[in-house]
C-alpha cells in the first residue's frame, strides 16, 4: 500500500513538500489547511480545508485515513495547531516531524527589540515612535487597539479582522518583498518603528534590510517553543531525509 503522509500546510515550506512528495512515485499526500486564508497558494496532492477538532480529532482522522507520517509546516506561531499535532503524533505513534524555516537574526547594525508576544510589543511602541508598520498578521491587531495616538500601517495578506487601532492604514499585499520596494514604503509612510514577528524565510525579510538602511527600531515577536521532545527539520530536504523518502 503506498504510504500515506499528511502535511499540516499553510506555508511556503508545505507547498513545496507536497510537489516534492506528490512527483516520488507510490507516495499518497494529504495537505490540511486551517481555511483562515480565502485564496491560498495552488497545493499538489490531495487538500483537506478546515479543523480537525483538536488532538484528539486529529489522531481519529490519522487512524481512519491511515496516514503512515506526519508533517508539521504550519507557521512558526501556529502554536494551538503544533501542540495538537504532537499529542496526535504521540497518541497513533505515526513518525512525525516539524518543519521549521530557521529564524532570523540580527546583525551588528540591527535596532532590535526582541519580545515575548504581541501585548509586551504594544507596550514599547510609545517609546519608539508615533508612526508603526505592523507585518504580525491580520488577526492580532486587538492587541494594538488601545494605542489610539499611534498611526498604523498594517500589511496583509486579506483584510485585518477588528477590533484594530483607530487610526490604522491597511495595504493587501503578499510577498515576496524587496528591500527598494520596502525601503520605499518606509519612506513614504514615515514609518518610525517596525513591528513583526520572527517568521523567518525571505519572502519578508527584505523589511529588515530596508529597516537597518534607514536605521529604524524593529521590534521582533520571538516565536513560541515547541512541545517538548519534537522533532524539527529546517527545510524540505530535511524532511525527506526524515521520512526515509529522500532517496525513494
Amino acid at each position: 500500500m503506498a504510504p500515506h503522509v499528511l502535511i499540516l500546510g499553510g506555508t511556503t515550506e508545505a507547498r513545496e513538500l507536497a510537489a516534492a512528495l506528490t512527483a516520488l512515485p507510490g507516495v499518497r499526500v494529504t495537505t490540511s489547511l486551517a481555511g483562515r486564508v480565502k485564496r491560498p497558494g495552488a497545493v499538489t496532492g490531495d487538500v483537506r480545508i478546515g479543523g480537525f477538532g483538536g488532538a484528539d480529532g486529529l489522531a481519529d482522522w490519522v487512524r481512519e485515513q491511515r496516514v503512515d507520517a506526519l508533517v508539521d509546516a504550519t507557521h512558526p506561531f501556529a502554536e494551538a495547531m503544533t501542540e495538537n499535532a504532537a499529542r496526535a503524533a504521540a497518541a497513533t505513534g505515526v513518525p512525525a516531524v516539524v518543519l521549521r524555516r530557521p529564524g532570523w537574526r540580527p546583525g551588528p547594525e540591527d535596532r532590535w527589540y526582541p519580545v515575548g508576544s504581541l501585548a509586551e510589543a504594544a507596550g514599547l511602541l510609545p517609546l519608539l515612535g508615533p508612526r508603526v508598520f505592523l507585518t504580525t498578521g491580520r488577526l492580532g491587531l486587538a492587541a494594538f487597539a488601545h494605542l489610539t495616538e499611534l498611526h498604523f500601517v498594517v500589511r496583509s495578506v486579506e483584510l485585518p479582522e477588528p477590533p484594530m487601532p483607530p487610526r490604522t492604514e491597511v495595504l493587501l499585499a503578499r510577498g515576496p518583498f524587496t528591500v527598494d520596494d520596502e525601503s520605499a514604503l518606509l519612506s513614504t509612510h514615515c514609518v518610525d518603528v517596525v513591528v513583526t514577528k520572527d517568521s523567518g524565510g525571505a519572502a519578508t525579510a527584505a523589511k529588515l534590510t530596508a529597516a537597518r538602511r534607514l536605521a529604524l527600531p524593529v521590534v521582533v515577536v520571538r516565536r513560541p517553543p515547541l512541545p517538548v521532545g519534537v522533532e524539527t527539520v529546517p527545510d524540505v530536504a530535511g524532511a525527506l531525509e526524515r521520512l526515509g523518502l529522500s532517496r525513494r
